[in-house]
């Protein structure tokens, strides 16, 4: 099942798609309208609504596709967690998964524009499998972590690289307005195996990334065993896997994203997650 965020004609809500129909949440008031609180019902929302299928649904080209989840509670990333990646850029390859923060406050959806801050060109783009928690869960072991995941989405984990080796988190070069790009939708955990997905990024015409998440180093469901031990998982928290060789940062020359490229992500079973490149706007908030 595809599970997306939608706005129609002034208004928000989840959407569950198939093939170029889209059957709104709004069909049923009593439903949550916002993608978290669905999903921390489990089955029972996305079960009710899949029976209103085919009763005034939209079609997919008139809806607009927003970010599945715009504020995640915690939006995690993972870094250096593909064996090609690591070859490329000569590091070691990490005993323990290497985790960092996206502020969500970066979130967009497809087609919304990525900025090019004013304080750098180095502009990269990572295309990355995201899994979406789906339970409140601590201490979970690999072997029931699967129980716990809602489903699975496309993160472009946009970095700005001068940015990110400023500080040894890396958080302020991965957390920028615009650069977390997410979507078009979640596909449920009982579509898909993540561990096995064909997954590729263009910029522009260009193939940059290709790869297959059964190259991961560390897989979803050690991540999760990982995370949970220290912290509690909520609903709606999303952890981006880690992206694989073909980063614009290791290109020779650099190939960087600029303002009038997009960059489009492919992931199979899931979908692509397409943006537009735009100059950071020339605004000022205070």
């Amino acid at each position: 099942m595809k599970l997306a965020t939608i706005s129609y004609q002034g208004r928000t809500g989840v959407g569950i798609v198939k093939d170029d129909q889209v059957t709104p949440s709004w069909l049923d008031l009593s439903l949550p309208q916002e993608m978290i609180p669905f999903l921390s019902t489990g089955l029972e929302a996305q079960s009710k609504l899949l029976a209103l299928a085919g009763n005034n649904d939209l079609s997919l080209s008139d809806v607009q596709l927003l970010a599945p989840i715009s504020n995640p509670q915690k939006f995690l990333g993972v870094g250096l967690n593909y064996a090609d990646h690591i070859a490329e850029t000569g590091l070691d390859t990490p005993d323990f998964p290497t985790i960092f923060n996206k502020q969500s406050s970066c979130i967009i959806g497809p087609e919304k524009a990525i900025h090019r801050p004013r304080v750098s060109e180095k502009l990269d783009y990572e295309g990355e499998l995201a899994l979406v928690i789906g339970k409140q869960c601590r201490h979970v072991p690999k072997e029931k972590a699967a129980e716990v995941i809602a489903g699975y989405t496309i993160v472009n984990d946009v970095s700005v690289r001068d940015w990110q080796i400023k500080a040894p988190t890396w958080t302020l070069g991965k957390s920028f307005d615009t650069h977390g790009p997410m979507g078009p939708w979640i596909v449920t955990a009982d579509e898909i195996d993540p561990h096995n997905l064909e997954l590729k990024t263009w910029v522009n015409n260009q193939l940059r990334q290709h790869s297959n998440t059964s190259n991961l180093i560390f897989d979803c469901y050690q991540l999760v065993e990982t995370l949970s031990t220290v912290c509690t998982l909520m609903p709606g928290d999303v952890i981006a896997t880690g992206t694989c060789s073909g980063v614009g940062v290791k290109m020779k020359p650099r190939g960087y994203m600029k303002p009038g490229d997009r960059v489009t992500i492919e992931i199979e079973g899931i979908g692509k997650l397409s943006n537009p490149v735009i100059e950071e706007p020339d605004t000022q908030w205070c």
